[in-house]
């Protein structure tokens, strides 16, 4: 077994590919915060085969951590020179293994924030991009304001104070720049958010403007925040995983990568300071990122949501086990046609209905190993994004919303804490406790989930369309469970909505 470093890549196997580049000469022009699975299965995988092509020498990435958690990813990065093993699991079970070289740098910014900073602040550094996680940006799930009293945010706004933020991080090294006479970098959110550019350019130029309003009037008018949609399925890596890589392939990653092989980045053409060729890498650049992004998040994401829940609550574990079954099948693809789609523009080069079709089929990949519990997690930041703007879009426009509330029903059902075999699970989700408690109360008053959640769900908790019909499929679900309730949903709607 060969343990991954840059002395050792010339003793893997022959079936692992290398990068075919002098890593040595490659420069920083990429600062990535939040440096996890996905970024190294996407945006890093891209640079790493810009690199191979032998271009974008000068757009090599450094990783940076924030949390307490990232320490980990230091250790690892810091033992392997910055390489770690990219694997696409294909549905026949074969693997495609390829080492990636193109983080070249990584910080960990409670170790030395001044290091972190400056890093941000260097000339060279033009693109800072960004996987912190949809609950990251710190805005209100309904009102969309910046949370100007979280203890963080008004740590790192004393004066002189160690960022510990992502805000307080990226606005003193924009500050710097300013001050410095250095153009400014642009900031590219790659979290499954809705208009992430904007969201990002809300949150950064909000915590500016409690520091320095000055400094907030030069961002707004010097910084760039392209739009962007990301997508590749990338569960998080087991010790299963890394068994069986060294099992296969005798390399001995600490942390390697798996994921499906399909992948996708619609970029948005609004760069401050120069990007990488990445169109020449299948990157579509485009004037107009929004028709992709609502597609992804309105079927994939939603998707994941619509299937994790009541999957989870007859027993199934993995992603495949629910979408090889037949009902949950159909149920995704009714609500992926009949309610999501109609909701959508249409999306240039894209046919909906086969990328609706495609999905299952992604979904349904056994190879790729993604759990249920993954998509479970943080449901209260992922719902509000994904699946709630389909109901109310369904609501201004009086058609139906069925599939949408039975989604929202299973996850007050699922929220209670245990499955229908009886068996218990942990809600991971910032909120668990007023969703708990929420659900304490749903046996008997059905729309408590929800009218006790309204950080959550906004006006859909006083709007009685919407809670009537969710009410009744939860109260299917408790009294007959997810099987008969699903098998029957066309029973819940209202007499106007029987057809799509």
């Amino acid at each position: 077994m060969t343990s991954l470093t840059e002395q050792t890549l010339a003793q893997l196997n022959a079936g692992v590919s290398v990068p075919r580049y002098d890593r040595r000469r490659v420069t920083t022009g990429i600062v990535h915060i939040g440096v996890g699975g996905f970024h190294r299965a996407h945006q890093a995988m891209y640079i790493d085969t810009l690199l191979n092509n032998g271009a974008a020498m000068d757009w090599g990435i450094c990783g940076i951590g924030l949390q307490p958690s990232n320490a980990r990813m230091r250790d690892v990065l810091a033992a392997q020179d910055g390489l770690y093993t990219l694997v696409l699991r294909h549905g026949d079970g074969s693997w495609d293994v390829r080492v990636i070289g193109s983080i070249v740098e990584y910080l960990f910014a409670p170790d030395d924030p001044e290091a972190a900073v400056e890093k941000l602040a260097a000339p060279a550094t033009r693109i800072v991009s960004l996987t912190v996680t949809e609950g990251g940006y710190n805005l209100d799930a309904v009102t969309g304001e910046f949370n100007s009293s979280d203890a963080s945010v008004l740590a790192d706004l004393r004066p002189g104070a160690r960022p510990r933020t992502v805000f307080g991080l990226v606005t003193e090294a924009l500050a710097r720049r300013r001050h410095r006479g250095i153009p400014a970098f642009s900031v590219l959110s790659c979290d499954n958010i809705q208009g992430n550019g904007h969201v990002s350019q809300r949150a950064f130029t909000a915590f500016a403007r409690l520091r320095d309003p000055a400094l907030a009037e030069w961002i707004t008018g010097h910084v760039r925040f392209p739009n962007c949609m990301v997508d590749r399925i990338t569960p998080q890596t087991t010790e299963t995983d890394r068994a069986e890589l060294s099992r296969r392939f005798g390399i001995d990653d600490q942390w390697p990568v798996l994921c499906e092989p399909f992948t996708q980045w619609v970029l948005e053409e609004n760069f401050a300071d120069g990007r990488p060729p990445l169109e020449d890498v299948g990157v579509q650049i485009v004037p107009d990122v929004e028709p992709y992004e609502l597609m992804k998040l309105r079927l994939l994401n939603a998707s994941h949501q619509a299937l994790c829940y009541p999957g989870h609550l007859v027993g199934d574990r993995y992603v495949h086990e629910v979408t090889t079954d037949p009902l949950f099948a159909r149920f995704l693809l009714d609500y992926m046609t009949g309610e999501a789609i109609p909701t959508l523009r249409p999306v240039p080069g894209v046919d909906l209905q086969q990328y609706a079709n495609q999905l299952i089929e992604r979904f349904s990949n056994p190879e790729v190993g993604d759990t249920v519990a993954r998509l479970c997690a943080n449901a209260s930041d992922l719902i509000p994004k994904f699946l709630l703007p389909v109901i109310r879009h369904r609501l201004a426009a009086g058609r139906p919303f069925t599939r949408s509330a039975a989604v929202v029903a299973s996850w007050a059902r699922y929220a209670e804490g245990t499955d229908e075999n009886g068996e218990t699970h942990e809600l991971d989700d910032a909120r668990a406790p007023q969703l708990q408690a929420a659900a304490r109360q749903q046996r008997r008053r059905p729309a408590a989930f929800v009218e006790d959640n309204r950080a959550v769900f906004g006006e859909l908790a006083d709007d009685p369309r919407f809670t009537g019909i969710y009410s009744s499929i939860l109260s299917s679900l408790l009294e007959r469970g997810v099987r008969k309730t699903f098998a029957d949903l066309d029973h819940y709607a209202t007499p106007r909505e029987e057809s799509p």
